[in-house]
């Protein structure tokens, strides 16, 4: 007999008590299984032994310090043994391109939270442009999405006070708890999206009305410019504030995918940016960029883009009614653009040829495509630090692969690339390759994926983990990672990054192919890898393992109950497994555009179908699986993982699970949680897979 039905869950779930997030009956159940999981898997030698050569990387002042880029200014947030909540700090970029740069500390996260008795968490900062004067920072309590903004100045690096009776006469900007928007226009003016009281608030509990605030005012007093609907994901506001080309706008996100966004003139009122609501629009001077996620025929040209095309047009002629556009990027069955931007003369262009990036220049106008850098293979390169503002044509190159650790470059358009800095290798990479291979999809989808293991490894089944994602248009692309260098590589084990549909790596109609009564399409890519690993004897299915959070937990949740067979042992990290209450919780309700709506009975028809929690069965073998979550997410409920894990349980299958009580979405608020959450994963792999195979 399956587990529940899934229709009536809501009626007969007995684990509802599990979605308390603070109750102390769910929280002491999951203490209870926290000592059990410290039992089994972080006592010995060897996890603390890992741990600690994590722990050792994370805090190390030999990483980069990768910074964000303000005209002159280089800005980075840092942590490490000395400061284990962090550093928010400057330099010049004369200074950082020496090797022991100067830093100017801003805030001491550390010192800040131990002087308020706050478990503080780094949310970033909004510097006012180009002044530089004042900032708007964002802090959470232990890593949640909502966080508290205050506004910080910069010369005397202190909070400014808001009014208050025992301040009557500050004026500092402060904003409660909350999932808020604060963005900047000039000193004295802001907008503002939060928490204003009742129905101030989508379904998704993001801002629905979007407020001017000036200096000095209450509040309460904020001038509404912008209403959304309570069905809508968000609204938002901000002001572009290129000299000479000063722009306020204004955004409704309808849901995940879809936007309408309007120019705010002077009077209040609203230029509609005419373009498919799921396409991306972006101007800078006079340009207006397009990027499109469907095909489009736009009135009265008559002429059609294809899907992931960019597109560019005059801004002001585009809103007086023409639609001749350039087309600046066209994908093909290979290629797809990854990312974009502007220096002060040029556009940018990031791509993906089969999952591995190239990079050209654009010259605006004629829209001449030229090779701008090298890109190694088996990597990934990235272009960050464009500062049209101020930065004229310079921007920085960040690249690493799989076993490459990062290096960091400065150019210029034209100009020359020299090296700014270069990380460590963190574990020994000697003799460890990486290949790429493709799998055939149920569908005969090619669907590639890299594999990284040590070249003994090579014609002898062994030891694998393979990790997936598969949502949202998120594109996984090589990385340098110590951690799975040091905790699986190192040990024997073989490596697995996969590019499964839902995510971006061929364009948005690789993520299209996926969406709501498609998604069937991404578990089956992920088993058709997991077999294809199998058939090239780079493992069996016993000393397989799979891993995937939040999206991909959703993932790792139906390869235990669809696929139990590929696979000896599971991680599944902050996920989604209820698929019947996920819109009922945190920030579900926005995702209907990815999922579908469960209340629609059409569309809770599909999604029953693989939806974890409904479709666990007691009478099937599952193989080990280790749950972990976070009592401070606040954006994947935790009831998730706790309610799936009970029910297993229940059920006889063997399970493990582990809940920080911090540390939001990303399972972790600081350093040291982040070395113990990545021990654990790599230690419960090891017992699983590499210890006893046969368990």
């Amino acid at each position: 007999m399956a587990g529940m039905t899934g229709v009536d869950a809501q009626q007969t779930d007995p684990y509802l008590w599990l979605e308390e997030v603070t109750g102390d009956r769910a929280l002491d159940w999951a203490r209870a299984h926290n000592e059990v999981v410290d039992e089994r898997f972080a006592t010995s030698d060897r996890f603390s032994g890992l741990e600690h050569r994590i722990l050792d990387m994370l805090d190390t002042d030999t990483r980069i310090a990768y910074p964000t880029r303000r005209g002159s200014w280089l800005y980075n947030f840092w942590r490490d043994a000395e400061h284990p909540k962090g550093l928010w700090r400057r330099t010049t970029f004369e200074e950082y391109a020496t090797t022991d740069p100067a830093w100017e500390v801003l805030i001491d996260l550390d010192t800040l939270a131990a002087a308020e008795d706050e478990n503080w968490v780094w949310g970033g900062a909004a510097v006012l442009r180009p002044e530089q004067s004042l900032a708007l920072i964002s802090l959470s309590r232990g890593g949640a999405d909502a966080k508290v903004v205050r506004e910080f100045d910069m010369a005397t690096k202190q909070f400014r006070e808001p009014a208050s009776p025992e301040h009557p006469d500050a004026d500092g900007f402060l904003l409660p708890e909350a999932k808020s928007q604060l963005h900047w226009i000039d000193a004295d003016n802001v907008y503002v999206g939060t928490d204003f009281g009742p129905g101030s608030l989508t379904d998704s509990g993001y801002p629905r009305i979007v407020k001017r605030w000036r200096r000095g005012t209450p509040l309460e007093q904020a001038e509404t410019v912008f209403e959304g609907e309570s069905g809508d994901v968000m609204v938002s506001a901000g002001y572009d504030r290129t000299p000479g080309y000063e722009r306020h706008y204004v955004a409704r996100a309808t849901d995940f995918f879809n936007e309408e966004v309007h120019l705010l003139e002077d009077d209040g009122t609203l230029r509609f940016i005419d373009v498919p609501s799921d396409a991306s629009e972006s101007w800078y001077k006079d340009w207006m960029l397009v990027r499109l996620k469907t095909e489009w025929t736009p009135e009265p040209d008559g002429a059609t883009y294809p899907a992931g095309a960019l597109l560019a047009i005059d801004l002001e002629r585009f809103l007086t009614g023409a639609r001749d556009f350039d087309v600046v990027f066209t994908p093909d069955a290979h290629t797809s653009l990854h990312g974009y931007g502007w220096t002060e003369h040029y556009l940018v262009l990031i791509t993906l040829e089969d999952v591995q990036t190239k990079l050209y220049v654009v010259t605006p106008g004629d829209w001449e495509r030229k090779p701008l850098a090298d890109a190694p293979p088996m990597a990934t390169t990235s272009v960050m630090n464009l500062d049209p503002l101020e930065g004229g044509d310079e921007f920085m190159l960040v690249s690493s692969g799989f076993t490459t650790p990062g290096t960091l470059l400065a150019s210029s358009v034209g100009g020359a690339t020299t090296p700014l800095k270069q990380e460590p290798g963190f574990f020994d990479a000697g003799g460890i390759v990486t290949e790429q291979f493709f799998a055939t999809s149920d569908d005969g989808t090619q669907v590639p994926y890299f594999v990284i293991r040590h070249r003994d490894r090579i014609g002898t089944p062994g030891p694998t983990v393979m990790s997936g994602y598969g949502g949202f248009e998120v594109s996984r692309t090589p990385a340098y990672s110590g951690a799975s260098g040091m905790g699986w590589l190192e040990r024997g084990g073989t490596w697995v990054m996969t590019n499964i549909r839902g995510g971006g790596e061929y364009g948005p109609q690789w993520h299209t192919q996926a969406q709501k009564a498609e998604r069937h399409r991404v578990y089956e890519d992920f088993s058709a890898i997991a077999k294809d690993l199998v058939g090239r004897d780079i493992t069996t299915a016993s000393q397989l393992g799979a891993v995937g959070g939040s999206n991909g937990g959703l993932l790792m949740g139906v390869m235990l109950t669809r696929y139990p067979e590929l696979f000896g042992a599971i991680v599944c990290q902050v996920p989604l497994l209820d698929m019947k209450r996920y819109h009922l919780l945190l920030a579900g309700a926005s995702w209907i555009a990815e999922y579908g709506d469960p209340d629609k009975p059409e569309e809770w028809e599909y999604i029953s179908k693989y939806s974890p929690y409904q479709n666990t069965d007691p009478d099937r073998a599952y193989p080990p699986i280790l749950f972990t979550t976070s009592t401070r997410d606040d954006r994947v409920h935790p009831g998730h993982a706790r309610k799936m894990a009970a029910l297993l349980e229940e059920q006889g299958h063997t399970i493990w699970y582990h809940e920080n009580i911090e540390g939001g979405h990303g399972g972790a608020a600081d350093n040291k949680q982040m070395a113990f959450q990545a021990a654990l994963i790599y230690e419960f792999f090891t017992q699983m897979l590499l210890d006893d195979p046969a368990r």
